[in-house]
């Protein structure tokens, strides 16, 4: 069901107000982003308009905003480098079909998968990205062309107005929250800078830096139709595919956590898939007319939530309000100090990282600290997906190691001299040795009986390590049985299915993971 907002005149001025403060830091963030990509600054903005109006309209999370990222741009470059940016059009062509499939299989669903420590990583390692991307306002082009930091001056003046800003957007909201302290922040130190005349950096400073040329500005018209201009055969295609690929889960992944992050925030629940199909939706009109394409943004969407914006309509209104920008008022976004935009990004920063994290030491187990501190370091030193990926993996070794060491087997003689063991514990890949190491064929009595009632088996190597033990008694000349086993693991037991003990009222029902049953 679509709402543009939540009912009353006080959400829309919310979300209109939050989306103007949003549009305002999305423009040197998406030229900055394109210059990565190593595209043109209106691919950037284009691709951060059509990026955030599609996945407010379509997406499965209100509130959230979704533009041209780094995460992304780091993947495009070496695209657009080797081949030209008509085939990062293509790829992106491909990359949203690809993740319109991933939410029609409902693929949305897996991000449950990641743990909370991983959750954590990756919004510590976010929010470091973030602080240190902000560090590239504090340098400038020397004399000779090198990039030298602010010194001086200059520097003062840069961390005053930072200072500024970080302060108005802190105790603003003690006096009133009429209007976005960040918004406030933002129209303030830019009156300040006009009004006294202070040589500071502003936004056009730092377009004509990256770019080079002295009259480079954010102006521009609508975005235009435009079918990629490659060849279309299977050249083409092997080129984009693996482009597509990368681009199409670095940018779900990203999405989804970050959905996941603003959930938590606002205490409601987005729709996972539907997000898939909106972030594809908006990947291929990226293709087709010319933006460089994005996934959602962690820093703009915590701007937005933290101005009060929460329905669509502030995705939508920060859209509308960048391509007003880049339609009719570029020159007065040109003069926005970029040191305004830092101070918010700061705020962003002290906001989006989890200082919890430190109190955490000593209190919750060493292996989630570790994969907290792994996948934050991963995300800033290589990328969001191989961090996430990483979290993940360690995440299932530790589950699977610690779950490993809970087999166990009590043993008892019972009144006709048999052998019991009572096994407790899952039975998997992972306790296959500690569930062999219970065992004592060469000095048990003649019969054995191993009681499963508070075990399960939970895999094929689970089955596999039964059948072997079931040897190892054989060749001893011992007779072993086997308790409260399912019916699938009878089935599934090649040596010792005659082994195992039938009790249709005490045999527990569950289900293998073997693909003999697909």
């Amino acid at each position: 069901m679509f709402q543009l907002t939540c009912p009353g005149g006080q959400c829309v001025k919310n979300d209109v107000l939050s989306g103007l403060t949003v549009a305002l830091a999305l423009v040197p963030e998406a030229v900055a982003f394109a210059f990565v990509a190593g595209v043109e600054p209106l691919v950037g903005l284009y691709g951060a308009f059509m990026m955030g109006l599609i996945t407010a309209i379509l997406g499965g999370r209100p509130g959230m905003i979704s533009g041209a990222t780094g995460a992304m741009a780091v993947v495009m470059v070496s695209l657009v480098s080797s081949h030209g940016v008509e085939y990062l059009f293509a790829a992106l062509l491909l990359t949203g079909a690809l993740q319109v499939a991933a939410g029609v299989l409902r693929l949305g669903k897996f991000i449950r998968l990641v743990p909370y420590p991983v959750m954590l990583g990756f919004v510590n390692g976010l929010a470091i990205v973030i602080f240190l991307a902000q560090l590239q306002q504090f340098q400038t082009t020397g004399p000779d062309g090198e990039t030298v930091w602010l010194s001086g001056e200059p520097l003062w003046l840069m961390l005053g107005l930072v200072a500024l800003t970080m302060a108005i957007i802190q105790f603003l909201p003690r006096l009133t929250t009429a209007v976005p302290a960040s918004l406030a922040a933002i129209v303030t130190v830019t009156l300040l800078v006009i009004g006294l005349d202070l040589d500071t950096r502003s936004v056009v400073d730092v377009l004509r830096e990256m770019s080079g040329d002295p009259n480079a500005s954010i102006a521009g018209g609508l975005p235009e139709f435009h079918i990629p201009s490659v060849p279309l055969t299977w050249e083409t295609l092997e080129i984009i595919l693996p482009y597509s690929l990368i681009l199409a889960g670095v940018g779900l992944i990203e999405s989804l956590l970050t959905l996941t992050l603003i959930d938590e925030l606002t205490e409601t629940r987005g729709r996972g898939n539907r997000e898939c199909i909106g972030q594809g939706v908006a990947n291929t009109v990226n293709g087709l007319f010319g933006g460089m394409g994005g996934c959602a943004m962690i820093g703009q969407s915590l701007i937005n939530i933290n101005s009060g914006g929460r329905g669509r309509l502030s995705g939508i209104s920060a859209a509308l309000f960048l391509l007003i920008f880049i339609l009719f008022a570029s020159g007065l976004i040109e003069r926005i100090p970029v040191a305004a935009l830092v101070g918010v990004m700061f705020v962003v920063v002290l906001g989006t990282f989890e200082w919890a994290t430190f109190r955490m030491v000593g209190r919750v187990p060493k292996a989630d600290i570790f994969v907290t501190v792994l996948v934050a370091v991963i995300t800033v030193l290589s990328d969001l997906a191989v961090a996430v990926i990483v979290g993940v993996i360690v995440s299932a070794l530790v589950f699977a190691w610690e779950h490993a060491k809970q087999m166990r087997a009590e043993t008892h003689i019972d009144e006709n001299g048999a052998k019991i063991y009572e096994l407790h514990g899952p039975l998997f890949f992972g306790s296959v040795q500690n569930f062999h190491d219970l065992f004592d064929p060469k000095n048990d009595p003649a019969e054995v009986i191993v009681d499963f009632y508070d075990s399960r088996v939970a895999d094929h190597s689970g089955i596999e390590a039964i059948d072997s033990l079931a040897e190892r008694y054989q060749r001893h000349g011992k007779t072993l049985h086997l308790r409260h086993l399912s019916p699938e693991c009878r089935d599934l037991l090649e040596k010792a299915g005659d082994l195992v003990e039938v009790n249709l009222l005490e045999d527990p029902r569950y289900y293998v993971a073997d693909d003999r049953l697909a």
